[in-house]
């Protein structure tokens, strides 16, 4: 929406249209006044702007409600949900457990018929501790510290092989591989799978035909399958074998606890990271001062880098309704879903203190993009330490300044995998 609709809107009028006729019906309960076409601030609208997320400061606008509906799919189901789009309203839907549910969140193996969850985040208290507990110690500042060389070894030896060069595709050549190749090592996959993985995600999380969601899903499915039985088989160092092997408080995890949290740490290991990186290094070539000032003060990496992740909320998540209740004067039912639009909470001017400034240095930068509450990101200090790696890595080998290729596209789809290819050039010593 242009700021030429928003300012001659009439006082009191929503600044965002109502969804289209052809959109998904909402349940009867909705309010139609409430059903909104916020498509654009769910990662569903490509844009070029310098800050791809600044569309969603409309939801926060004084006319706008505090709760709307969406009626497209989301977070992985296949049917609409209300929305949240301040920051405090998202806090409570990550950390009211009593009243808000993780069942049935990225639950894509669905399409192909299975009704195991998706585990640790598909389970609610007091089980999902149970689960956290197993997993957690692959995830520690400890486990990472002891991971860090050999993520400076593959990030280092991917920088020199293109450092003469003087450019670089860093978003298909450079962020698509390298935290693939990490998550690939720790779960014990093999990298011949690398672009059949790619493949199989791509499809499942954005292509729109269900049936080619289903068969990716079981394409994927087949395959974790016989891995497990791999690991079973021979059992190895890796995390994957310990899934396949696991045990908590001495019983044996069932064939569905296994893969469950193998089929988990695949989806979410592939892309966020790397579309982090795309996205991060757009910003940066087009910010000749920042990246001066973060090549000449190494010291502020591990704040630029929740900088980074705050400006970047890649996924909204959602949350399953357990009770019936009223919210902001909306009537909300039992079995209804609420998505967070961390693409708005992001930048709440309530919570962070001129939101669209990128300050390197942000002190208290608690944001969403890692989600929030006890299903904060079980793979959240693995991002953090390849992140700060990386522009430990970059700035020492490549210490000129970088630009974005004269004439490139850089449009971004605001979400996961959301720069497929943006090539950046410098000087090569």
């Amino acid at each position: 929406m242009s700021e030429a609709a928003v300012s001659t809107r009439t006082p009191g009028q929503c600044p965002v249209a109502r969804a289209p006729a052809d959109a998904p019906a909402a349940p009867a309960h909705v309010p139609p006044e409430l059903v909104l076409d916020t498509r654009f601030a769910n990662g569903h609208t490509a844009n070029d702007l310098p800050d791809p997320y600044t569309p969603a400061d409309v939801l926060r606008d004084p006319a706008m409600p505090r709760i709307h509906y969406f009626p497209w799919p989301t977070s992985g189901n296949q049917h609409g949900a209300w929305v949240v789009t301040h920051y405090d309203d998202i806090r409570r839907l990550y950390e009211d457990n009593d009243l808000f549910s993780t069942e049935g969140v990225a639950q894509f193996q669905a399409l192909a018929g299975e009704t195991w969850p998706s585990i640790p985040l598909g389970i609610d208290p007091p089980d999902h501790a149970r689960y956290r507990r197993f997993l957690n110690p692959w995830f520690t500042p400890v486990a990472m510290k002891a991971m860090e060389p050999r993520i400076r070894a593959i990030i280092g030896s991917m920088i020199d092989e293109f450092a003469a060069k003087g450019e670089v595709d860093i978003a298909y050549d450079f962020g698509r591989v390298f935290p693939v190749k990490v998550f690939l090592d720790l779960m014990g996959f093999p990298f011949a799978m690398f672009d059949q993985f790619l493949a199989w995600e791509w499809d499942i999380l954005h292509e729109p035909e269900i049936a080619t969601k289903a068969a990716a899903v079981r394409g994927i499915l087949g395959y974790l399958r016989s891995f497990i039985a791999q690991k079973k088989a021979a059992p190895d160092e890796t995390l994957g074998s310990y899934i396949a092997n696991g045990s908590i408080e001495g019983q044996p995890l069932s064939d569905e606890e296994v893969l469950g949290m193998t089929w988990f740490l695949w989806l979410g290991g592939l892309d966020t990271v790397a579309s982090t990186v795309s996205q991060m290094f757009r910003r940066l070539a087009k910010d000749q001062a920042l990246q001066e000032r973060i090549r000449d003060n190494p010291q502020i990496i591990p704040t630029a880098v929740e900088e980074f992740l705050r400006v970047q909320p890649l996924v909204n998540s959602g949350r399953k309704v357990k009770r019936d209740f009223e919210w902001h004067g909306v009537h909300i039912k039992a079995g209804d879903w609420v998505s967070a639009f961390n693409s708005s909470g992001n930048f709440d001017e309530a919570q962070f203190a001129c939101p669209h400034a990128f300050d390197p240095e942000r002190a208290a930068n608690r944001h969403f993009t890692l989600a929030g509450g006890i299903h904060l990101c079980l793979g959240a200090h693995l991002a953090r330490r390849e992140l700060r790696v990386l522009l430990d890595e970059w700035f020492r080998r490549i210490p000129q300044p970088f630009k974005v290729r004269d004439g490139a596209d850089t449009t971004v789809m605001p979400g996961l995998l959301s720069i497929r290819n943006l090539p950046i050039e410098w000087k090569a010593a």
